[in-house]
Formats: C-alpha cells, sequence, structure tokens
C-alpha cells in the first residue's frame, strides 16, 4: 500500500476502540472517515476528529480511502463489504468473523474478480496473530524433525454466564463467538479440511464441542475444540500433540506463552513482559502484515471462507 493509508472505520464501538489504538501507533495513517448510525459524534484520533457518517454509501460519495475497516455485528458484513467493494477501491479488513451464514458467503463470492475479492477483501483473524500462537508455528517450522500434528485440543473459556441474556444478545452462543477463534488460530498450524462432528451447541448455546479433521505435513489429524461460558473467569488453552516424537506443545492463550516439551524434557518456553494488553498484541502485528505487500494468508478470503464454512451453524 502507499505510504500514507487513509482508513475509513465503520462501527465505533468497543472492539473499535483496539484498532484506533493500534492505527495511531503507526506512522503514515490518516483516519478519513468513521461510520455508525448509532453515533452523532465523530471519534477522536491523534487529537484530531474526522468526518463522521451515518451510513457508508454516504462516506464513500465524499471520500477514497485506502483502507476501510468494517467493525460493525456481524450480521452487517455482507452488505457492507459488498458496499465498500463495489463503491470503492478500497482493501476491505472485516472484523471475524467474515460472515455467519453461507448465503452471505456466496454473495461475496459471487462478486468474482469483478470486484477481485480475493485480492481485496481480508479478515481480522486477530488469534492467529497472538504473539503465543506465533511463537508455536515457528517452533513447528523450524523443527521438521517432530513430525505432523496428530492431535489437537483447544478449550476456551469466557465468564459470560455472569451476563445471562445480555452475553447471548450480544454474542449469539459460545460457538459463534469463540468458535470462530478457534479455527482461525488453528488455522496458523494445519490445514482444516471438514467438521467432523456436529455437536456444536450444548447447554442451550452457552457451551459447544465438536472435532474437526485436518492436514498436517501428510498426515490427517482431528481437533478437540471445547468453549464454554459456564466459568467465572476467562481461560483460554490449546494443546498439539506430535505423536510421532512424543512432542507437545502448549499454548496459553490467556496468558499469552507457551512451552514444548518432550517427555520429561523442556524443549523450549516462551513469555511476555505483561505490558501489552492482548488484544493490542493480536492487533499490532495484524495490521503490520495487512499493510504490507504481502498480507498473511490467514487473513485472506480463501482462509476465512474455510473458517466460515465449518464455523456456519445451519
Amino acid at each position: 500500500m502507499s505510504d500514507l493509508v487513509q482508513v475509513g472505520l465503520v462501527g465505533v464501538g468497543i472492539i473499535a476502540e483496539t484498532h484506533l489504538e493500534v492505527l495511531a501507533e503507526r506512522s503514515g495513517i490518516s483516519l478519513e472517515f468513521t461510520v455508525d448510525p448509532n453515533v452523532a459524534e465523530p471519534t477522536a484520533f491523534r487529537g484530531t476528529r474526522s468526518p463522521h457518517y451515518s451510513g457508508l454509501v454516504e462516506a464513500l460519495d465524499a471520500h477514497q480511502p485506502d483502507l476501510v475497516v468494517i467493525a460493525t455485528p456481524t450480521d452487517t458484513h455482507a452488505d457492507l463489504a459488498v458496499q465498500a467493494l463495489t463503491l470503492s477501491s478500497a482493501r476491505v479488513l472485516v472484523e471475524k468473523p467474515l460472515v455467519h451464514d453461507l448465503a452471505s458467503l456466496t454473495r461475496l463470492r459471487s462478486l468474482g474478480e469483478t470486484a477481485d475479492v480475493r485480492g481485496r477483501v481480508f479478515t481480522a483473524h486477530h488469534f492467529a496473530f497472538s504473539p503465543e500462537v506465533r511463537w508455536g508455528a515457528k517452533q513447528i517450522a523450524e523443527h521438521p524433525e517432530w513430525g505432523p500434528v496428530t492431535g489437537i485440543t483447544s478449550a476456551f473459556y469466557d465468564p459470560y454466564v455472569l451476563r445471562g441474556e445480555q452475553a447471548f444478545a450480544s454474542y449469539i452462543s459460545s460457538w459463534m463467538d469463540s468458535g470462530v477463534n478457534q479455527l482461525s488460530m488453528l488455522a496458523r498450524f494445519v490445514d482444516l479440511t471438514e467438521l467432523t462432528s456436529a455437536d456444536r451447541q450444548m447447554d442451550g448455546g452457552a457451551s459447544s464441542w465438536c472435532t474437526v479433521g485436518y492436514r498436517s505435513r501428510g498426515t490427517a489429524g482431528t481437533a478437540r475444540l471445547r468453549s464454554s461460558w459456564l466459568t467465572g473467569s476467562s481461560s483460554k488453552e490449546t494443546v498439539l500433540a506430535f505423536g510421532r516424537s512424543g512432542v507437545e506443545v502448549w499454548i496459553d492463550h490467556t496468558a499469552m506463552t507457551g512451552f514444548a516439551a518432550q517427555g520429561g524434557s523442556l524443549l523450549a518456553a516462551y513469555g511476555n513482559d505483561g505490558r501489552t494488553p492482548r488484544k493490542v498484541a493480536h492487533y499490532r502485528p495484524l495490521y503490520e502484515s495487512l499493510l504490507s505487500g504481502r498480507p498473511d494468508p490467514v487473513l485472506s478470503f480463501d482462509t476465512a471462507a474455510i473458517v466460515t464454512e465449518l464455523h456456519n451453524v445451519d
């Protein structure tokens, strides 16, 4: 992208705060406009306030952004992405998940080469950029002698049961909220292939369980994914097993730490200084990749399509 990147932000809710914080750290970023029909006042960015609009169409009539960031409820993503693709030449970063339903995915695909969907649409799969996940991927790449990943167990817990019905109104279900994070994170390590069990919704949607097939270094494996809101605190962990060598990689997403072990031997460990908020630690490398000449494939439309097809609940 050019040295000066003109950004249009659609949606100025809670997650937008992280986008703005990370963008403000980067030189060569200009916030050209914001869009949110539920907000009347312009959003502050580096001490100034850019023009604010109630709709994206109106904003694109007045501006020519290089990047449109869509940080709105998921059921609005498809309409807004289509508007950005057809009314501008901007790249489009959509908050995860790209869409929830297959009909919306088909709609975006139908734009095909006309709007360069594969070259312009990216999804903020931020968990794949978490420091401990990138550390784990680096360990695997540097140690082919460990062999393929033969098994994965991932458990994501959030204390949303304390929020009652508000949790379902905001996040829909545990699977809808955490499943996309788990799937996109696993795409950093393996090639996802298919959903191999259908028991995704449990406890009235407050919990989920499913198994997902994948391939690693030419070998098929199964990932077991558990998520739940039935807890008093947040806890997110993933374990990658390398059955042929006996190596295991343990990743703690809450603490952003990890270690690799083989039997009684510690092979490698990762920690952090505790100074960087977790989401900022995710979005900094995400934007670095997006704004580079070669965005990470985990951001791509193709990856989002795979995740959507596995994540879909219809």
